[in-house]
């Protein structure tokens, strides 16, 4: 099997990458997809990877192997903070070799790899490399999460037109309605927007409305 990987990025840290992963992974395996998820980097943790850990209790499916042995959260680092810092902070590089050596794993035993990484697009991985280049150099589609917060639409658009500029297919957005810094008003209008700059821009990207979930 030779899976296909989408990476899942978004417009700023703390935008709901992460409830939507899980949601979209729930989505595809209950149409039939075999379907796994896996975190780029995870900082702030220690152990395992909490991002991970919600994809499992939203997809409802328990652990996978993979995830007891690591393969779905390769590198992990305590420090709360993008990347490149945390790395500097505990003497360590990121170990790119496991991150590749992982999601090739991945994708000769599922269909779709949804790929989480950290924070948003401009996120430093090293002093040298952004998220997004990184991403384009591996011509991965990206599904770009949005919701209607105050700012989102000019966030946005930035977003995607840094993903046009390097080439990077679009998957798709995800339009989270569950962002409770949302203003009604300004959710409403913001998605109206976004929806059309989109279907107008990148006419064969797929739109996904995220509803609200009990994350318990």
């Amino acid at each position: 099997m030779s899976g296909q990987v989408i990476f899942v990025s978004g417009i700023d840290t703390e935008i709901g990458k992460t409830v939507v992963t899980g949601w979209l992974a729930r989505e595809w395996a209950e149409q039939g997809e075999h379907v796994i998820t896996q975190k780029l980097v995870q900082t702030g943790c220690i152990g395992a990877s909490d991002d991970i850990l919600l994809h499992r209790r939203i997809m409802g499916s328990g652990l996978f192997d993979e995830d007891r042995d690591g393969t779905t959260m390769p590198v992990l680092f305590a420090y709360p903070a993008s990347p490149h810092l945390s790395a500097r902070l505990e003497n360590r590089t990121l170990d790119f070799s496991a991150i590749e050596q992982a999601t090739a794993r991945l994708c000769e035993r599922y269909e779709k790899v949804l790929l989480e990484g950290a924070g948003g697009l401009m996120v430093p991985l090293t002093e040298q490399l952004l998220t997004i280049d990184y991403v384009a150099r591996h011509r991965w589609p990206l599904l770009l999460v949005t919701s209607g917060r105050l700012g989102s639409i000019n966030h946005t658009l930035l977003s995607l037109e840094a993903i046009a500029a390097r080439g990077i297919p679009l998957h798709g957005v995800a339009w989270n309605s569950r962002d409770d810094s949302s203003d009604e008003v300004i959710a409403a209008d913001s998605r109206n927007f976004i929806r059309a700059q989109v279907q107008r821009q990148f006419p064969d990207a797929h739109w996904y409305d995220v509803p609200q979930m009990d994350l318990g």
